[in-house]
């Protein structure tokens, strides 16, 4: 298949940013990249209308979050506790790599939609009634999702949350 108009400029720019995307829904860095492929493979057959509806890496995130839900499969996301996830290799001791390896092992154990709402609501700073559309969900279950992440976060890593919960309305 040749470049749909802008395609494989738009998955070098954007594909990096994409990547820590499916990494922060998956926990996994085989997973995210399964799920960026996925996404991106879905997205090329309707590249033309997605590119003219202006905001084509909203659309890939999407796919994503969508992509992510229907993968129904145990052995494909299989949630861990936090005795269970490696630990990662870092290039130094300092905090800011502690907590990156805290983070990571943290939310290892919550489900990918507890994962999803975490990472709209903190990361893209979505507003629940946003996060309730992008997930075909109503608020009341995006606030439950954030409340039992949040609780199980406080449980498993209580040092990660001081950040988070300042900034949660």
């Amino acid at each position: 298949m040749t470049d749909p108009d802008g395609f494989h400029e738009f998955v070098a720019a954007r594909g990096p940013a994409l990547s820590r995307t499916a990494y922060l829904l998956t926990g996994d860095h085989h997973t995210a990249a399964d799920l960026l492929q996925e996404a991106l493979t879905r997205t090329v057959g309707h590249w033309r209308r997605v590119s003219a509806g202006g905001n084509p890496e909203a659309y890939v995130r999407t796919v994503m979050l969508n992509q992510l839900r229907s993968w129904r499969r145990p052995r494909r996301l299989r949630f861990l506790t936090a005795a269970e996830v490696p630990e990662p290799a870092t290039a130094d001791g300092s905090g800011d790599s502690d907590r990156k390896v805290m983070l990571v092992r943290a939310l290892a154990v919550l489900s990918p939609r507890q994962r999803a709402v975490l990472y709209l609501r903190f990361y893209e700073d979505l507003p629940q009634e946003q996060i309730a559309a992008r997930l075909n969900c109503s608020p009341g279950t995006v606030k439950r999702h954030l409340h039992d992440a949040l609780a199980r976060l406080r449980k498993v890593s209580p040092e990660l949350l001081g950040t988070a919960e300042e900034t949660q309305p």
